[in-house]
C-alpha cells in the first residue's frame, strides 16, 4: 500500500529550477516570433520566474545564461531575487554564439579562442561567487562537420584541459554539470554527443563533476530511464534539463510528446531515493517557447513534472517487488501501469491547497492579471539568443 501521507510530503518538497532564457523572445533555426510583454533585462525575467512560483510553490530558483542575463552588480541582482521569494539557480556559459567559435570553442585548434573560451568558463564561476550558485552547467556545441577537418583524439585531449582548469577554480560547494547533446549544430563528429562522454569526462575531473540529462539530447528510442538508473548508481547524476522533442530538437514543454517517459524517468529518481533536494539534483527546465504564451508554459511544465512525480510515487514498490522476484511478468507491469494511470490531479489539488495555493495554477495565473500588465509595462524585449 501507498501511504499518500508520504507522498503529500514528497510533492510538497519537490523543487523545480526555471531558466530566465524561457521568459525572453526566441524561436526555431528560421524565426523569432516576438511576443508582447517579454521580459527587457535580467530583472524582468526573475520577476516572471518570481511569478511562476507563486502560483506552482515548487519553483524557487532560476537559472542564469551568461553574457545574456550579464549585469554590473550581480550582488543586487541576487537580492533582487530574493525580495521576489526566489533566489539564482545555475550559471549557464555561453560558447557557441562569437563568430571566433566557427570551430569549436574549448576544442577549436586556435589556441587563442580555445583561451577566450576558457576564460568565460572562469568568468562564470566568479559570477556563482558573487550570486551564491552551486552549478556551473556547461554545452559545448563544438564538433566538426567532415571527416578530417580536425583530430578527433585532440580535441577530446583539449576538452579535459579546460575542463580541467575550470575545476580547479571551484570552490566550497560549487560543481560542475556537464551536459551533452547527440549533434547539431556539428554533423560528422560532436565533441560530447552522450551521455557516456560526460560521464568519463566527470570521472576524470573528480567527485564535484556531474553529468547534466538533457531529456531531449537523445537518439530516437533512446532508454533515457536506464542512462538515469546507472548515473544514480554511479553517483554521477547532477541534474536534469527538463523539455520535450518529436524529431530531433527540444525546446517543447516537458512531457508534451512522451508523457510515459517522463513516468519512467521519474520512478527511477523515486526508486533511487533522489526526489529529496537534499539528494543534490537540480531539476530544471530547458525550455524556449516560440509560439505558446511564455509564463503559462512554463506553469504548465512544471506541473506536467509533478503529475509524473506523482504517479512515480504511487506505484506500489512492495507489489511490484514481489511480481518481479515471481518472475510474474504481466502483473509487475500491470503495477507499474496501474501508477501511470491514476489521474493524480484531484491528489495535486490537494497538495496545493493545504500550501494556501489555488489548486489550478493556470487558471490562478490567468484570473491574476499579470499577463495583461506584463504587456502594458513592457515595450520591447531581450533575445534569448536567436538574434535580433
Amino acid at each position: 500500500m501507498t501511504d499518500l501521507a508520504a507522498v503529500k510530503r514528497a510533492l510538497t518538497a519537490q523543487r523545480i529550477e526555471t531558466p530566465s532564457w524561457a521568459y525572453a523572445n526566441s524561436g526555431t533555426r528560421f524565426k523569432v516570433f516576438a511576443q508582447p510583454g517579454v521580459p527587457r533585462n535580467p530583472e524582468e525575467k526573475i520577476a516572471d520566474a518570481a511569478a511562476v512560483h507563486r502560483f506552482t510553490g515548487i519553483a524557487p530558483a532560476v537559472a542564469l545564461h551568461i553574457p545574456w542575463d550579464k549585469v554590473d552588480d550581480y550582488a543586487a541582482l541576487t537580492a533582487y531575487a530574493r525580495d521576489l521569494g526566489v533566489e539564482i539557480g545555475a550559471i549557464n556559459t555561453n560558447v557557441f554564439q562569437d563568430d571566433d567559435y566557427k570551430l569549436g570553442s574549448v576544442t577549436n585548434p586556435d589556441p587563442g579562442v580555445r583561451r577566450k573560451a576558457t576564460d568565460h568558463l572562469l568568468e562564470a564561476i566568479d559570477i556563482m561567487g558573487q550570486t551564491g550558485s552551486r552549478d556551473l552547467k556547461l554545452w559545448f556545441s563544438d564538433g566538426i562537420n567532415y571527416p578530417g577537418q580536425d583530430d578527433l583524439h585532440d580535441r577530446q585531449d583539449r576538452l579535459a584541459a579546460a575542463l580541467r582548469e575550470a575545476y580547479d577554480r571551484l570552490t566550497g560547494d560549487q560543481r560542475i554539470l556537464l551536459e551533452y547533446k547527440l549533434f547539431e549544430p556539428a554533423f560528422y563528429a560532436t565533441d560530447i554527443p552522450d551521455w557516456g562522454t560526460s560521464y568519463a569526462h566527470c570521472i576524470e575531473l573528480g567527485e564535484r563533476a556531474t553529468v547534466c540529462i538533457d531529456t531531449g539530447h537523445h537518439a530516437p528510442g533512446t532508454n533515457i530511464e536506464f542512462i538515469v538508473a546507472f548515473l544514480l548508481r554511479q553517483k554521477k547524476l547532477g541534474a536534469f534539463d527538463f523539455n520535450s522533442r518529436f524529431y530531433a530538437d527540444d525546446d517543447l514543454m516537458v512531457g508534451a510528446a512522451d508523457p510515459f517517459q517522463l513516468f519512467r524517468i521519474m520512478y527511477e529518481i523515486v526508486r533511487g531515493g533522489a526526489l529529496d533536494p537534499a539528494y543534490g539534483i537540480a531539476f530544471m527546465l530547458d525550455q524556449c517557447h516560440n509560439i505558446e504564451r511564455k509564463i503559462p508554459a512554463i506553469i504548465r511544465s512544471v506541473m506536467n513534472v509533478q503529475e509524473a512525480t506523482a504517479k512515480a510515487l504511487l506505484v506500489d514498490r512492495d507489489a511490484l517487488t514481489r511480481a518481479q522476484l515471481a518472475g510474474d511478468v504481466l502483473e509487475a507491469n500491470a503495477v507499474f501501469m496501474d501508477a501511470y494511470n491514476t489521474d493524480v490531479r484531484p491528489l495535486l489539488a490537494e497538495v496545493r491547497t493545504d500550501a494556501g495555493l489555488d489548486p489550478d495554477p493556470i487558471a490562478a495565473y490567468r484570473r491574476s492579471g499579470y499577463d495583461e500588465k506584463i504587456i502594458a509595462d513592457r515595450v520591447g524585449g531581450t533575445q534569448a539568443g536567436w538574434g535580433a
